[in-house]
C-alpha cells in the first residue's frame, strides 16, 4: 500500500503544465517506445530496501522484483507526487512517495540496499550534490540502478544539446538538461559503474537532443575499499 507525505514549501518543485504534459507522454512512450521493458531491465535483480529519486508519476513502480521489501519514492513536483501515490496503490511492492529533492535526500545515511534514478539527473538543480547523496544514504556495497539520457558522442550533436540547454529546452521541458554526461558523473562522484550500455530514445524516427541514453548499473564502494 502507497503513502503519500505532504510537502512543503522548502522541498517543492512547480512545474505543473509540464508535469501534465509528462504525464500523458510517459505513458505513451511505455506502452509504445520500448521504454517499459527498460525499465523492467533497469529493477531487475534488485533487493531489500529501495530509495527511487525522482520516482515521477510513479512508472517504476510495477516492474520492482518481489525480492523488493519497500520502496521509499521521493518526488518533489506536486502533480507528479500525487500521481506516483496513486500508482503505488496498485503496485505489489510496498512503496512510501515521499517529498524532497535528490540533493537533500529525506532518509539517513546507510539505509538502503539500492537506489533508482531514471530520467532524473537531467533535471536536478545539483547533479554532483544528487550523487553524493545517492552514495550516503546506501549501504556499502548497496546498488545504484541508473536509466539517463545525456551528451551525445558525436561533436556536432553535442553542441546541439548545449545550444538547446542554454536557450529554451530547460524552458519547455521543466528543467531538464540534454548535455550532462551522467555516466561521467557517477564515477566522479565516487561509484564503481559496474556495467552500462547506450541506446537511444526513441529508437526508430528522427533523433532528439535528448535521445542518447545510458542503462546501467553501479555501486557504493564495499567499506574500506580506496
Amino acid at each position: 500500500m502507497a503513502r503519500q507525505r505532504a510537502g512543503t514549501g522548502a522541498d517543492a518543485v512547480d512545474h505543473p503544465l509540464f508535469a501534465r504534459l509528462y504525464a500523458r507522454v510517459s505513458v505513451v512512450a511505455d506502452a509504445r517506445g520500448g521504454v517499459g521493458e527498460l525499465r523492467r531491465e533497469l529493477l531487475d535483480g534488485l533487493s531489500g530496501r529501495v530509495v527511487e529519486v525522482g520516482a515521477g508519476n510513479g512508472l517504476n513502480f510495477p516492474h520492482y522484483p518481489a525480492a523488493v521489501s519497500e520502496v521509499v519514492a521521493v518526488e518533489p513536483e506536486r502533480v507528479l507526487r500525487r500521481l506516483a501515490a496513486e500508482e503505488g496503490l496498485r503496485a505489489a511492492t510496498p512503496v512510501d512517495v515521499v517529498p524532497g529533492t535528490a540533493e537533500a535526500l529525506p532518509v539517513g545515511s546507510g539505509e538502503f540496499d539500492g537506489a533508482v534514478v531514471s530520467l532524473v539527473l537531467c533535471s536536478v538543480r545539483d547533479v554532483r550534490g544528487s550523487l553524493a547523496e545517492l552514495l550516503r544514504v546506501l549501504k556499502p556495497g548497496g546498488e545504484l540502478r541508473f536509466l539517463e539520457h545525456g551528451l551525445a558522442r558525436g561533436r556536432v550533436a553535442a553542441a546541439v544539446q548545449r545550444g538547446m540547454d542554454a536557450t529554451v529546452w530547460p524552458q519547455l521541458f521543466g528543467g531538464c538538461h540534454t548535455a550532462r554526461d551522467p555516466l561521467a558523473e557517477i564515477g566522479a562522484a565516487g561509484f564503481e559503474v559496474v556495467t552500462h550500455r547506450r541506446l537511444r530514445l526513441p529508437e526508430r524516427g528522427v533523433p532528439l537532443p535528448s535521445s542518447p541514453t545510458v542503462l546501467g548499473v553501479a555501486r557504493r564502494p564495499p567499506s574500506g575499499a580506496a
